[in-house]
């Protein structure tokens, strides 16, 4: 059903800050359940990808890494799944007048981005086992290797494809002051490029409080952008995500509690990627998303002058720890990139909102 605008921003605010109260709540269980099991690194990576040794990057995290759990992104999916079903059920079963605006569960809009955030979250949450128990490549810290890693994501990535194309009938991608570019059949293997392409933008996560905070960012640009469009049960849910990272960043500010771990960090990214399709702004992402591309882009940068070049052009990648290894104190890098993130997502809105006028 659709509401008046007040009422769904109503909706948005509300369940924004239940979700951030919720996850709060259940901190002190998810937080003890990691500590009493040393739900941390047995060892810190000493070999990149390409095979050269990272010795930087150890001596930078050798003490943290092996001390503070990860995993704690169990509170952001955890905290939405629990709150989605929660006020469905409530929906179907009460006549309560104040719980319908609440329901954000809607097969047209937020069964696959509630989908793609819980299944590449549980995908991550193996790859956290394997690195807490020690499996894999020790070497490299641990975890499900990089190629099953992404072929799981391309299954993900498929099934949200086939939804989007198969049964909300979407082959068009929109331009910019332009309009809408048909792409056919063309729109699938774009979607799942898109997603796994977001999805290895991961390597954000590395200093206390930088992901939450850029995340946290992005879906309150994304929840704006979706209510302006009138996608209420997209706006909402973003609203959600957003306070439930809110919690986590609460305990994951320096010194942090707990680290988001790749349960977190491989669900938002790719349930960011499948937003920006809903509100079709995939060409405005890499501006919303201005970090994550300065992320990824340092690391292919990096490898690939080594590569063929026998030479590094960072001290270390991905560029926060380049910055951290000149000596820049860790929460000067994470709050001038959260700065540089905030300021992009408002230029992605902004323009979002001026193409919305033409």
């Amino acid at each position: 059903m659709t509401f008046d605008p007040q009422t769904t921003l109503i909706a948005m605010l509300a369940l924004g800050f239940i979700s951030f109260i919720f996850a709060l709540f259940w901190v002190p269980v998810v937080s003890g359940l990691l500590f009493k099991y040393k739900c941390w690194k047995k060892n810190v990576r000493t070999v990149a990808p390409d095979g050269s040794k990272t010795t930087i990057f150890a001596r930078l995290h050798q003490s943290k890494e092996v001390s503070t759990p990860r995993m704690a992104g169990v509170l952001i999916w955890g905290t939405t799944l629990v709150l989605a079903i929660l006020f469905w059920a409530l929906d179907m079963v009460t006549q309560w007048y104040w719980v319908e605006p609440l329901n954000f569960l809607s097969r047209s809009q937020t069964w696959i981005p509630l989908f793609t955030l819980v299944s590449a979250s549980l995908l991550g949450l193996v790859d956290d086992l394997f690195v807490v128990m020690g499996w894999g490549e020790t070497k490299k810290g641990g975890g499900v290797t990089f190629r099953r890693r992404m072929l799981f994501m391309a299954m993900i990535a498929l099934a949200g494809a086939y939804w989007f194309f198969a049964k909300l009938g979407w082959d068009t991608i929109h331009v910019p002051f332009m309009g809408d570019l048909t792409i056919g059949w063309w729109y699938v293997p774009l979607f799942v490029l898109i997603v796994m392409g977001v999805n290895s933008t991961s390597v954000v996560d590395g200093l206390d409080g930088l992901a939450g905070g850029l995340f946290t960012i992005m879906f309150a640009a994304y929840s704006m952008l979706a209510f302006l469009q009138g996608q209420n049960d997209i706006a909402i849910f973003c609203s959600v995500v957003a306070g439930a990272i809110l919690a986590f960043l609460w305990f994951n500010l320096p010194p942090a509690r707990f680290y988001m771990g790749e349960t977190g960090i491989m669900g938002l990214t790719s349930t960011l990627a499948v937003v920006a399709f809903f509100t079709d702004t995939v060409l405005l992402l890499p501006i919303i998303g201005s970090i994550l591309v300065l992320e990824a882009a340092s690391v292919i940068i990096q490898m690939t002058s080594k590569r063929f070049f026998k030479r590094k052009v960072f001290l270390v990648a991905p560029i926060h720890h380049h910055f951290e290894a000149k000596g820049w104190p860790a929460h000067l890098v994470t709050m001038r990139f959260w700065m540089i993130g905030g300021m992009s997502a408002v230029i992605g809105v902004v323009i979002a909102l001026l193409d919305l006028k033409i």
